[in-house]
């Protein structure tokens, strides 16, 4: 034990305590599985419809059709791939880099199978909720191409990176793998969640290009109702997303409700208020992203952290994501049409190294075993562990996204023609448009 404690180091020793693989025979709990039932239908919830209307709201018109149909076809798509072979590559076996193919359609997962990762509720609800994750991913992505990327790149690219980057990603985060194994902390996402989906969300806006007319035309958002309600059902659906990651109906889930909500509202408050101060207005579209913000960016470190941390991070959220998507998109004009990258991708790196500040023993304490501390409280290595982990996971989404990006645009092309563009993609790939 000695020898494994000194190879893995401190806080990896303690990550591995406090997982739930490590925890006794579980059995069955119907408070819990019933909890996690609600989460999965909240996080689902975040895709369809709340992801689909605050993207719509935010694209052109002409655009809004298509744009919802990306996440449905993410939802449709990725829900039967992980079901039939991804939940197996990401959560079964114990090789450091990949899972195996012993679940492969569900094989094996009966009546009152149970997860060694969630030991109180049936394994099958634990593989649909890890499938909504996946689902709202792949979404997010499309979101940075939106207005000229075609429905068909979109989907043929979806199938390659659900393989080539999100189920290695969660693999090595929360399935057994490495970073895993080196004490990397994720509570719900902020590596395999938003850094994934911001990063791929970067390049796919570089390597497809910037929109017709982008500097010179007016591309401002078609409805922004839209993209309210779709805040709205977001905001609501992330007390599943990150409530629903500790996996029981607990005091660590309502912690990581609270620092959600905490979080969100001062991200608004905050990216508002430099609005506010700059152009003498604070916009919907600037209270709504700075929403969003905070609740991607709180996300890693939900379920380690204090209420009042939530906050804090929340302020440090509105800040940084919105100088990214405001002064450094400027600065270098790439065309990531619904800030993908400012939002998600910086809140993503912001927050998972927040949580190796942050982390709070007493929260992730359970079952006896002691919980993972933070730099505030004299554990300067999780901050490193969680730089080790931002490094290897945005690099390996670069890479893994250019690579599929490039497959897809040699067999069908990735971006729709200048005519289809000017026409609006809802008419041209869909055959039908939003009435005036």
């Amino acid at each position: 034990m000695k020898s494994l404690l000194s190879r893995l180091g401190f806080a990896g020793a303690f990550a591995l305590c406090a997982s739930p693989a490590f925890a006794a025979e579980g059995k069955i709990d119907p408070a819990d599985t019933g909890f996690m039932i609600l989460c999965t239908a909240l996080v689902l919830m975040m895709t369809l419809p709340g992801l689909a209307l605050f993207y719509a709201g935010m694209v052109r018109k002409k655009n809004v059709l298509a744009t919802m149909a990306q996440s449905l076809m993410a939802t449709a798509l990725v829900s039967l791939l992980w079901f039939g072979i991804g939940y197996s590559l990401t959560f079964r076996g114990d090789n450091a880099w990949i899972g195996d193919f012993s679940a492969i359609f569900l094989n094996g997962i009966g009546l009152e199978s149970i997860s060694t990762l969630a030991k109180t509720i049936p394994e099958l609800l634990f593989c649909a909720y890890q499938m909504t994750f996946a689902v709202i991913t792949v979404a997010l992505v499309g979101g940075a191409a939106a207005d000229r990327m075609k429905f068909s790149a979109f989907t043929l690219f979806a199938i390659l990176w659900l393989f080539v980057v999100y189920i290695p990603t969660a693999h090595w985060v929360w399935g057994g793998g490495f970073l895993q194994s080196l004490g990397v902390i994720d509570f719900a996402g902020g590596t395999v969640v938003h850094i994934n989906a911001g990063v791929a969300g970067l390049v796919a806006a570089l390597m497809v290009g910037n929109r017709m007319g982008y500097g010179r035309e007016n591309l401002s958002p078609y409805d922004l109702s839209m993209a309210f309600v779709g805040l709205g059902l977001l905001w609501v659906g992330w007390f599943g997303f990150n409530g629903g990651s500790a996996l029981a109906a607990g005091p660590r889930a309502v912690y990581a409700i609270t620092a959600t909500h905490l979080s969100a509202c001062a991200g608004a408050l905050v990216w508002g208020g430099l609005e506010w101060a700059q152009r003498g207005k604070p916009s919907v579209l600037g209270l709504i992203s700075g929403a969003v913000a905070g609740l991607g960016t709180i996300t890693p470190a939900s379920g380690y952290v204090l209420p009042w941390h939530g906050a804090v991070i929340g302020v440090a959220a509105g800040i940084i994501c919105f100088w990214a998507s405001t002064v450094l998109k400027m600065r270098l004009r790439y065309d990531d049409s619904l800030d993908v990258f400012g939002v998600h991708g910086v809140g993503g790196f912001l927050g998972t190294l927040l949580a190796g500040v942050f982390a709070t023993a007493s929260v992730s304490a359970a079952d006896g075993q002691p919980g993972i501390s933070g730099l505030i409280e004299g554990n300067a290595h999780q901050l490193a562990v969680q730089g080790i982990g931002v490094v290897v996971v945005g690099l390996w989404c670069a890479l893994g996204t250019a690579l599929v990006l490039k497959i897809v645009d040699v067999l069908i092309g990735l971006r729709a023609s200048p005519d289809q563009e000017r026409e609006g993609l809802d008419l041209a790939l869909h055959g039908e448009t939003l009435h005036a």
